[in-house]
């Protein structure tokens, strides 16, 4: 099975990236980041205090060392404070990686299409790999590759819904036309929601509540694990076709005649 994946000039074998909000603690977040295999984990800096005097922030306790961080500007609502909050997040954790978040909506917290775009082109101007949180806009989408995003990252639902892929024809779209990684962000409550979003050929799957909301977020973590590797492993397998009728499974020929 293929599995490795390149996000600027890095490298992923794990195609479940993982959130850092909603944990009862970051002890929780880090047994289940040790449960998904993630590699990667993405922070918002506005939200999360990295490090603490007592040792008990989210950077004591998860070290980058063990997981590459993935900085994002949840939070912000303008161009203007995403590229502030990603050259903040640069400085802080010395990484070029940045996750793009710009809210059009406090209610559904769907992206702001114009805003993300300006923040996107600024930001790859000044050498950051972009990745880009955004609506499931084939338009939009190729708009943020021609731009020089390492990827683009269509929500499946409304953040933090755990409502499944709403519209796969649009995702479908979007990796037939894509030539950079597709990683479905928002919207996966469980693990047949990452499996369905892998069998489609998406790259990888960001979820933060489907893992932190499940009633046992650390079996869910490893449930998600295995969903995105199943999902992944049917894409590459190559799913059969479709029928409206049924199709013996047991070939006919050579059957005697009574």
């Amino acid at each position: 099975m293929s599995t490795a994946y390149t996000l600027g000039r890095h490298r992923f074998t794990s195609r479940l990236i993982i959130g850092s909000g909603k944990y009862k603690s970051f002890h929780e977040n880090l047994a289940c980041l040790e449960a998904s295999g993630a590699e990667m984990m993405t922070v918002a800096l506005r939200r999360v205090e990295l490090t603490t005097p007592n040792g008990e922030g989210l950077l004591d306790v998860i070290s980058p060392k063990r997981v590459v961080i993935l900085p994002n500007t949840a939070g912000c609502y303008t161009a203007q404070d995403a590229v502030l909050t990603a050259k903040l997040a640069r400085e802080a954790l010395e990484t070029d990686l940045i996750k793009l978040e710009v809210i059009g909506d406090t209610k559904t917290l769907f992206p702001d299409v114009p805003a993300t775009l300006e923040a996107a082109k600024i930001l790859i101007q000044d050498g950051f790999t972009v990745l880009p949180y955004i609506t499931d806009d084939p338009v939009a989408c190729k708009r943020l590759e021609e731009l020089g995003c390492a990827a683009v990252m269509p929500l499946a639902a409304p953040i933090g819904s755990g409502l499944g892929i709403r519209n796969p024809a649009n995702l479908l779209i979007i990796l037939e036309q894509a030539k950079v990684p597709v990683i479905v962000d928002a919207g996966v409550g469980t693990a047949s929601d990452a499996a369905v979003a892998m069998e489609l050929g998406a790259t990888a799957v960001l979820m933060n509540t489907g893992i932190a909301g499940a009633k046992d977020p650390v079996k869910m973590a490893e449930a998600m694990r295995l969903a995105i590797a199943a999902g992944r492993l049917a894409y590459e397998a190559g799913r059969m076709p479709r029928r409206l009728y049924a199709s013996a499974s047991s070939p006919l020929d050579g059957i005697a005649s009574f």
